[in-house]
């Protein structure tokens, strides 16, 4: 079993400040953190029906276990990216924690 993080941001009002500050240093930073396995991003998402979705932007961050998960999110990389999120996440940002499971 392995655990995951989804992090949801809201639209922000200057979506190129926003992409610009989450490519050149948000990112490097989450990437850092020990543990993560994979991470992937998805821009701009839709619903099933083609509607804009409440989100702008859809982080997820994959670990082997939640012990990985919570001893890497604990660590000063961990910190880290978390903080940073008041720098450039103004408009608010969800975030779901979950072990994952494979049918």
């Amino acid at each position: 079993m392995g655990a995951q993080i989804l992090v949801m941001y809201k639209p922000p009002k200057d979506a190129a400040a926003f992409d610009d500050y989450y490519d050149r240093i948000h990112t490097p930073l989450a990437k850092k953190i020990p543990g993560l396995k994979a991470f992937s991003v998805g821009r701009t998402p839709v619903t099933p029906t083609g509607d804009p979705s409440p989100c702008y932007l859809i982080a997820e961050l994959n670990y082997d276990s939640m012990v990985d998960l919570q001893a890497g999110m604990g660590s000063p990389e961990g910190k880290a990216t978390a903080e940073d999120l008041a720098n450039f996440a103004h408009e608010g940002v969800d975030i779901l924690i979950f072990d994952t499971v494979n049918p």
